[in-house]
Parts: structure tokens; C-alpha cells; sequence
């Protein structure tokens, strides 16, 4: 029996140390907490809550750059219209100047003339002057210092008459 216990010790010695092992191996296992395995959609979400403040901020940064460029676009269109306000400005301000160069008495001069003596004087000053004039008179005294007048001067002065003419009847179109 000494022999049969010493086989059984020997045979049993190496399945305890096996057994000892497994079971020392298990505990150790239960200690350590399992990897958890993410799902590809579970992972799609981390990847997108890790990426949605930076997502914002660029998504901010495009909107501010679009709104700066049209702030840029409604500026220069500002900038036209200030521009051709103070052009339509300085053209009203020229006709009123125009007009009130002819007020007066020196309208009044010119009605005493005769004709050909008006379109002599007519011939030699200002033509914006000149036309302020022969708006102010008759129609009739008009066209008939016209007729006495140098042709071309005449036709500068015909010009400018109707130039002022038409920019009156684009602004009071009665």
C-alpha cells in the first residue's frame, strides 16, 4: 500500500498543482474587469460627441466669415450710393447756380435789346451764362437772338438749353 499511496501522490500531486492553477487563474481573471467590445454605432457616437464642439466652432467661424462678407458688400454698395447722391448733389447744386445767374436785372437788360445786338453780347460771354439767359426771356426774343447768333455758338447754346430741360423734366415730370 505504501506503493499505491506513493503512485497516488505522485499521480494526484501534478492534477492538484493543475487544479490549484486553474482555479487561482479563474479568480485572477474574475478580479480584472472585461474589456468591453463597442459596437461600431456606440463608437460612432463617442467619435461624434468627441468631435461636436470643434464641429460648432468651425461651423461658427464659416457664418461669421460669410457675414463679414456680405457686411463687405452692402458697404461698397453704400459707398456707390453715397457717391452718386453727392454727384445728383452737385448737379443740383450747378442748375440752381445756373439759374440764379440769370435772375435779375440782367434778364431784364437783355429784354431791352434788339435782337441782333443781344446775340453779339450773347456770343461773347459764358455759354452756361448765355443759356440761363435766353431761358429766362420770351420764347419769342429767344429765337430770334438765336437766329442772329454765330451758328455753332447757337447750337452750344441750344445744347445746354436742353440738357437743363430734360434733367427738370426727369425730376418734376408734370
Amino acid at each position: 500500500m505504501t506503493t499505491l499511496k506513493r503512485f497516488a501522490r505522485i499521480a494526484v500531486a501534478p492534477a492538484l498543482v493543475l487544479l490549484i492553477g486553474s482555479l487561482s487563474g479563474a479568480l485572477a481573471q474574475e478580479e480584472k474587469p472585461k474589456p468591453t467590445a463597442k459596437t461600431a454605432r456606440e463608437e460612432i457616437k463617442a467619435f461624434c460627441a468627441n468631435i461636436a464642439d470643434s464641429a460648432r466652432d468651425q461651423r461658427y467661424l464659416l457664418q461669421r466669415e460669410e457675414l463679414a462678407k456680405l457686411q463687405a458688400q452692402v458697404d461698397d454698395r453704400i459707398a456707390q450710393l453715397e457717391k452718386r447722391k453727392s454727384e445728383y448733389e452737385g448737379w443740383l447744386k450747378q442748375r440752381n447756380d445756373f439759374l440764379k445767374k440769370a435772375e435779375g436785372g440782367l434778364v431784364d437788360i437783355y429784354k431791352g435789346m434788339k435782337p441782333d445786338a443781344a446775340a453779339g453780347q450773347l456770343n461773347l460771354i459764358d455759354p452756361n451764362l448765355a443759356s440761363a439767359i435766353i431761358m429766362k426771356l420770351a420764347p419769342r426774343q429767344s429765337s430770334q437772338i438765336l437766329a442772329e447768333m454765330d451758328p455753332e455758338k447757337a447750337a452750344a447754346l441750344t445744347e445746354i438749353i436742353s440738357a437743363a430741360g430734360s434733367r427738370n423734366t426727369q425730376r418734376n415730370p408734370s
